[in-house]
């Protein structure tokens, strides 16, 4: 069964610096406060939350959309991967942060949403000055 949803969060920044931190290993560890591995790219690879969350870029429109290929050590693992869209809309300072999160294995959305909000948006709000 597959199961998905979509969130979305305001930042005190651009969607310039929120593009820039997704792609880099430096922004990510910093936005995030946790150990990421990021190879900003096309089809590059990244780790997130010290190896927790690991995927693939499949594609990349500058500060407007990523697309991730998308997995934790809890997903089954004959499991396909999910798949992560993060839509930036920059208006008056501030950025519009859209996440579609798609094909989560049956039973873990609530865990990934509530994951979302307090690993990804609570410490980029922090990050980016509230």
């Amino acid at each position: 069964m597959e199961n998905e949803f979509t969130l979305t969060a305001e930042f005190n920044t651009s969607t310039d610096k929120i593009y820039k931190a997704f792609l880099s290993t430096q922004g990510h560890t910093l936005m995030t406060g946790s150990p990421a591995k990021v190879d900003g790219k096309t089809n590059g690879d990244f780790t997130a939350w010290d190896g927790y969350i690991w995927g693939t870029f499949l594609e990349l429109e500058e500060n407007k959309r990523i697309t991730q290929a998308w997995r934790t050590g809890e997903f089954p693992e004959e499991a396909p991967d999910s798949r992560v869209e993060i839509l930036l809309e920059e208006t008056n300072g501030k950025t519009k942060l859209t996440l579609v999160h798609t094909n989560i294995p049956a039973g873990q959305e609530d865990s990934y949403k509530k994951g979302w909000e307090d690993f990804y948006f609570q410490p980029m709000r922090e990050f980016f000055g509230e």
